[in-house]
Order: structure tokens, then C-alpha cells, then sequence
């Protein structure tokens, strides 16, 4: 099959790195959100954020509304729309950015067996042949990279904080590659913590703590929920001697991460600026995710008014996202359909 991406392997060299992003200020209204353990946070708003972030409380979230059916209209599936979506992207240049767990592959027990299937790797990369397309992971880059197995794709993980782009070859013969780490300085912290969080937390039946290299995971997927608020108490007594550490919130998942100003939208924003599309008109971004840590780059796009989010959900949630899947078969499904189009395309032109 032809290689159909309009940007292909000569693309725009990447632009120069930004200056290494500065602390981030805490706001205490974001507390849910964004539970700071130098503000002070009570274990049991901790708790309640973590049974909010369980599937099975998802409808009974206050800010959500209570009819689903609404939701559905403000947020319709991708697939029902994807005429739609085609049409807004005429003329502009699709880059991909896809989450990884609950995206390309589905939410399981045991975190280091979340493989993708044989046919979702083969669908993205024929997406990869067609657009930019880069995995914007909360995991640790060399792990999400395992799990994919696609060198053709630009890779951001530990929430953005470890980007790398595809080995090129410039015209000096020497391999080229993007490379950004913006916290770079937090490793010996990191790690140091990663091994008290994992002396802590063993005698909590199910507790997993995953080193995603710039930061942690505390995956309580498997614990029972009687004991989330002792599981939470004991990350407090970890994190309470590192204020340069904040705790948020995700999916079954605690995640652990330096205080600085970067998250998946800023990484977003530096992957279109390293492949040539600073203050661009003709882009058309598309992010897939299914965690609220991909709200900020949902809200980047929603914000610039440029591509959209799509929200991967079974269950109505607040989101920043235009549109929204259930579930990794309906991705497939919706990144299948824009191959096709896009291969249709290139026939299409290549007639005339």
C-alpha cells in the first residue's frame, strides 16, 4: 500500500524546545481535580475522587446531567458523525494524538498485560501512513512503546514529560530524532519515592505501584474499596516530604507528578510545533482519550477553536471533548473509517 501522509519523513525539522516550564501554581478550587498534598487535602475527598473515578459511580457525579440522552446530543459518537467531521477537516492537515489505556486497548485488572490487539495495531499503523500520529501516554514512554511497537509514531509518555518523535535520516546522514524531557531534574526524587510508595503500600491486598519513569502510578483497581481510604492515607504519609510532588487523579490510578507546568495539552501544543504547525490554520488536530488527564488537551483544542477531542466513555462525564466513542472497538472503528477515506482521497486525486 502507498504511504498516503501528506507530511512524510522530510517534514519541518522540529522547532527548538521551549525553556523548561516553570512550578505550577496550586489552586485549591481544583481540589478534586487536582488533589495537592501540600494544600492540605482531607483523605476523604481523596476517597471520593477515587470512587468518581470508578465506572460504576460515574452517573452519579453531581455535575453531570442526570439525562443521559442530552449528554449524548452535546456529545454525539464520532462515528454517527464522522461526515461531519471530514467536512471541518477539508483543506487541513489531520494529525493524529491517541491515548493508550482505555483508547487503543481496553482497561484490565493487571496494568503490565494491557496489550492491543493484532487488528488495532495494524489500524493505527495504517493511520501512521496517512497522518502524524503520536501515543500521548500517562505510562512510562518505553512501556507504552512495547506495547504499541510502531517506530513510525511519535511517543509522549509520563503525561508528556518524555516525548521522542521517529528516527530520520537528515541529509548529513546522521539519525535525527525529537527529544524533549522537561523533568528531567525530578528522576532522583522520582525514583526515591517510587520505592517508599512500594514499601508502603504492600500490606494494601491488589495496591500496584508503577515507576513511569518521570512519574507514578498507585493502581487501586484491585483493591477493595473499604480499604481506598487507608491506601490513600498511607500516599499522604509518603508524599506529605515532597511538595515539589502533586497528586492527581485518574482511572483507578493515583498518579504522582512533579509540580511543574506541563501536562498532555502542553505536549499536544509541543508535537504541532515540532512538526511545523506553530500558529497554524491549516491543522486539524484529533485527540482520542479516555482519562480525565486528556481533558487538558480536550480543552487545548476546545479553546483554540482548532480539531477536536473525542471523549472514549460508556458513561456521561464532564469533558471538554466535541465527541465521544464507548469503548477501544468503536476507535478502531472511527480511525479504520478515516484511512479509508483518506486512501479514497489519494485515489480519487490520482485520477486527475
Amino acid at each position: 500500500m502507498a504511504a498516503c501522509q501528506n507530511l512524510a519523513s522530510d517534514a519541518k525539522s522540529a522547532q527548538k524546545p521551549p525553556a523548561p516550564p516553570g512550578f505550577l501554581s496550586i489552586s485549591s478550587k481544583k481540589l478534586l481535580q487536582n488533589i495537592e498534598i501540600n494544600a492540605g487535602a482531607r483523605v476523604n475527598a481523596w476517597v471520593d475522587a477515587m470512587r468518581a473515578s470508578s465506572p460504576t459511580h460515574m452517573k452519579s457525579t453531581p455535575s453531570i446531567a442526570n439525562d443521559e440522552g442530552s449528554w449524548n446530543l452535546q456529545h454525539p459518537s464520532a462515528l454517527d458523525m464522522f461526515e461531519q467531521i471530514i467536512d471541518a477537516s477539508k483543506g487541513k492537515q489531520i494529525v493524529m494524538f491517541l491515548d493508550y489505556d482505555g483508547t487503543l486497548s481496553p482497561i484490565v485488572a493487571d496494568p503490565d498485560r494491557a496489550f492491543m490487539s493484532k487488528k488495532m495495531r495494524k489500524t493505527v499503523r495504517k493511520l501512521a501512513k496517512c497522518f502524524p500520529t503520536a501515543i500521548v501516554s500517562g505510562r512510562c514512554r518505553n512501556k507504552v512503546y512495547n506495547f504499541v511497537k510502531l517506530a513510525e509514531l511519535y511517543y509522549a509518555g509520563s503525561h508528556g514529560m518524555d516525548i521522542k518523535g521517529p528516527e530520520k535520516h537528515s541529509k548529513s546522514n546522521k539519525d535525527t530524532e525529537l527529544l524533549f524531557q522537561p523533568a528531567s531534574e525530578f528522576l532522583p526524587m522520582i525514583d526515591e519515592v517510587y520505592k517508599q510508595l512500594v514499601e508502603t503500600t504492600k500490606s494494601t491486598p491488589g495496591a500496584k505501584v508503577e515507576n513511569n519513569k518521570f512519574c507514578l502510578s498507585v493502581h487501586f483497581r484491585c483493591v477493595d474499596e473499604m480499604k481506598w481510604s487507608e491506601l490513600a492515607q498511607k500516599v499522604k504519609s509518603v508524599l506529605k516530604d515532597y511538595p515539589k510532588l502533586r497528586l492527581t487523579q485518574g482511572r483507578k490510578v493515583l498518579e504522582i507528578r512533579p509540580t511543574i507546568k506541563w501536562d498532555k495539552g502542553k505536549a499536544l501544543v509541543f508535537l504541532l510545533e515540532s512538526l511545523g504547525f506553530a500558529n497554524c490554520a491549516d491543522v486539524f488536530p484529533v485527540y482520542i482519550g479516555d482519562d480525565c488527564t486528556d481533558e487538558d488537551a480536550f480543552k487545548i483544542l476546545r479553546d483554540r477553536g482548532q480539531g477536536f477531542g473525542i471523549l472514549v466513555s460508556k458513561f456521561p462525564k464532564d469533558t471538554n471533548a466535541s465527541y465521544s466513542l464507548q469503548e477501544p472497538d468503536e476507535v478502531m472503528n472511527f480511525l479504520r473509517r478515516l484511512v479509508d477515506w483518506k486512501e479514497l482521497s489519494i485515489r480519487t486525486q490520482s485520477k486527475f
